[in-house]
């Protein structure tokens, strides 16, 4: 291990970590926001389950070395690439656990909900949602962490965070960058986790003690 490599290259250290946590961060936003539609289409009409949670399964199973190879001749060696990759793997995770959040939710609680005056829209938004919260963050919190390790193969377009030390290791059999790009990849991973895991205790205050 060169630390004085360390020491020279801090600022790029940091800036691949800036990187990599924005890739990340907009993977999972992204398909969050397209998880949450189709989950409560699945939900709300059960002959499309089967066919979204396939769809999403299928996203899942592309090699992530394949896919970018077949993303690159129209979007190029570019983060719009990397971020269709990104987001096609968060989606069968984010869909799952929307689905089984809101299955989760008891039987007699929505029909508590419905007669108290609820219309379906309002008990979804006030009542089905905040207390799917927990399984719903839970998904979240794998979506995030198995991006952060995807994101390192990014680095093969030039789009890898963290990931180019990982490369850069590699190719020049020099192990420095390759142990200070795998350490903090797998540290920011724990952060990432346990910041959302105290995010969901927050969000659902009633769900502490009980897993999710």
């Amino acid at each position: 291990m060169r630390w004085d490599w360390v020491r020279d290259h801090g600022g790029d250290i940091v800036a691949a970590t800036r990187q990599h946590v924005e890739l990340t961060v907009l993977a999972v936003g992204i398909g969050l926001l397209i998880a949450l539609p189709l989950g409560l289409a699945a939900r709300r009409w059960r002959r499309l389950t089967g066919p979204v949670l396939g769809a999403t399964g299928v996203l899942f199973t592309i090699p992530s070395l394949a896919l970018f190879a077949l993303l690159v001749p129209f979007t190029g060696l570019s983060r719009t690439t990397a971020e269709i990759g990104l987001v096609g793997y968060t989606l069968l995770i984010l869909v799952r656990n929307v689905v089984a959040g809101l299955d989760g939710v008891p039987d007699d609680v929505k029909e508590a909900a419905h007669g108290m005056g609820y219309r379906p829209l309002g008990q979804l938004l006030r009542v089905e949602l905040p207390l799917a919260v927990p399984v719903i963050v839970a998904g979240i919190r794998i979506a995030t962490v198995t991006t952060i390790g995807l994101v390192t193969v990014t680095g093969l377009i030039g789009q890898g965070g963290l990931g180019a030390f990982i490369i850069e290791g590699i190719n020049r059999d020099f192990r420095t960058p390759l142990v200070v790009g795998s350490v903090c990849s797998v540290a920011l991973a724990v952060v990432a986790d346990l910041a959302l895991a105290g995010a969901a205790r927050l969000l659902a205050p009633w769900s502490r003690g009980r897993g999710t």
